[in-house]
């Protein structure tokens, strides 16, 4: 059995491109959660007469989207910190250490409470499912009963994601710290054997264990070396940390990391050598750089760490809305892909003040105008995305594909193509959502105003007209635009989903 969705759909394809189909038939196995089969252009008269091709001739479960509705691959979010969401909205006034230490690390300190974390991360974990994200990379507190109950809802509620217990053995409070590098691996090493051993609701595995020590700056060396020899022998499993997010912290982690006091990397690479010293460095020095790591920030990096990640094939995650909010600066991404360095959308929750992928695709935006501003491209020059805002094509393709390519996860998520999961959302940018900032498609249809306006009197095609609901909804929706939520084929969230949820 499968179920068919019939009507707009919306997929990227590339840095630049993406396919916007009006008139989109496709097929979710209900047995594997996949996309069996794609027709990309099916008027409503020849369905049908589709659907008998593929051997459908009765008793179809068809899914018809409504004339400003169309599907779209679920947000991935490549950062976020599940023990902040409370704080939203708080502490805007700190950068980033001082935030750390008035906001931030009070509040985790609490989810040594087991109780109050699993109630804290139930709440948290529905609320971002419905802003549509199906895959999350979530760094939990220090505290390993507490981020097994992290791990543990998420895969009640059928999202798709990465959970990590921090690594923090200094320069922390005395109430919130590791008492040692054993005590934080020991505890690392419960956390991934439990969160493996986890009973996936879905046909395939959903929830990943992922290395993740805070930053440079909360771990001493010997812990650093340790995390560094457990990923050397479990290559699967993911690395995810906090690189060049503040002047102030990079600053420190070069004062506290002395270039002639690393060890040399493990399997150095050309590149190794010239970012020697570096923020980045730290990470290498300690094996941590590698294909599946994911570095959040990444504002103020040297062009020899530029060239490390690079090499290392190593992810970023462009987090702009915490960016902006603690004063950290301007992450020069255009700069990122143009030298081949992978970039999604994180959150960063609390720092970033939503918990929504669309709040960051703005923001992302903004940034990216902000940066041209200050160094415009040569338009001489051959193109790339370097000092010239991100077009929609290109933020569409952070929030989905990039991050899944961030989680080296591109194989089974990001696009919505026969082969991969189904996680996908049902967006609807008509008046019936209730949001107030999207313009429904349904009051274009009433007024007559499809066509170009002014001296462009023709009728936009569909297809111009679904972009033109793609832009809209990147920059005015909100959870109130995402109907439902799918991931792996299951429906988990959105604003129709009326089914158990969580624990």
């Amino acid at each position: 059995m499968a179920t068919i969705f019939y009507g707009a759909l919306i997929s990227p394809t590339s840095l630049s491109t993406y396919d916007a189909l009006p008139h989109a038939l496709l097929s979710v196995s209900h047995d594997t959660g996949e996309i069996e089969w794609l027709d990309e252009d099916v008027p409503a008269s020849t369905v049908q007469d589709a659907l008998a091709r593929h051997g459908l001739v009765s008793e179809v479960d068809l899914v018809e989207l409504k004339p400003g509705e169309f599907i779209m691959p679920g947000f991935i979010d490549t950062h976020t910190h599940a023990p902040q969401v409370p704080n939203i909205g708080s502490g805007q006034q700190y950068e980033l250490l001082d935030w750390l230490s008035e906001v931030t690390f009070p509040m985790e300190a609490r989810f040594a409470d087991v109780a109050f974390a699993r109630r804290t991360y139930d709440s948290v974990v529905k609320r971002i499912i419905d802003y549509g994200t199906t895959t999350c990379c979530y760094y939990g507190t220090l505290h390993l009963e507490a981020t097994k109950a992290l791990a543990e809802i998420v895969n009640a509620h059928g999202q798709r994601a990465f959970v990590g217990k921090c690594n923090m053995d200094r320069n922390c409070p005395e109430y919130y710290v590791e008492p040692s590098p054993a005590a934080s691996l020991s505890a690392t090493r419960d956390l991934i054997a439990h969160i493996r051993a986890l009973p996936s609701p879905a046909p395939t595995t959903l929830v990943h264990p992922i290395l993740t020590p805070r930053f440079a700056l909360s771990s001493t060396p010997a812990l650093l070396a340790a995390l560094g020899a457990l990923a050397a022998s479990d290559p699967a499993l993911a690395i995810q940390t906090h690189l060049s997010e503040n002047a102030a912290e990079v600053a420190a982690t070069a004062a506290l990391f002395p270039r002639a006091a690393l060890p040399a990397p493990p399997h150095a690479l050309p590149a190794s050598a010239a970012a020697q010293g570096t923020y980045a460095g730290v990470y290498d020095a300690y094996g941590l750089l590698r294909a599946n790591t994911v570095l959040a920030h990444a504002v103020h990096l040297a062009p020899a760490e530029v060239a490390l990640l690079r090499a290392r094939r190593a992810g970023v995650s462009h987090c702009p809305t915490s960016n902006f909010n603690l004063r950290s600066g301007c992450a020069r991404v255009g700069a990122l892909l143009d030298s081949g360095v992978k970039v999604g959308l994180g959150t960063d929750v609390s720092g970033g003040f939503s918990p929504s992928v669309l709040t960051a695709v703005q923001h992302a935006s903004m940034c990216s105008k902000v940066v041209a501003l200050q160094a415009p491209a040569d338009d001489g020059g051959g193109g790339g995305f370097a000092g010239r805002q991100l077009p929609v094509a290109t933020l569409l393709h952070l929030a989905t594909l990039g991050g899944a390519q961030v989680c080296c996860l591109a194989e089974r998520t990001g696009s919505l193509v026969p082969g991969k999961a189904f996680d996908a959302l049902v967006v609807n940018v008509r008046t019936d959502a209730g949001n107030p900032a999207v313009w429904g498609v349904d009051l274009d249809e009433g007024l007559g105003a499809s066509t170009g306006g002014g001296a462009d009197s023709r009728v936009k095609t569909e297809k111009e007209q679904l972009e033109g609901l793609l832009e809209r909804f990147l920059f005015c929706g909100d959870d109130r635009n995402i109907r439902r939520v799918y991931v792996q084929g299951r429906l988990v969230g959105g604003k129709e989903f009326k089914g158990p949820r969580g624990l």
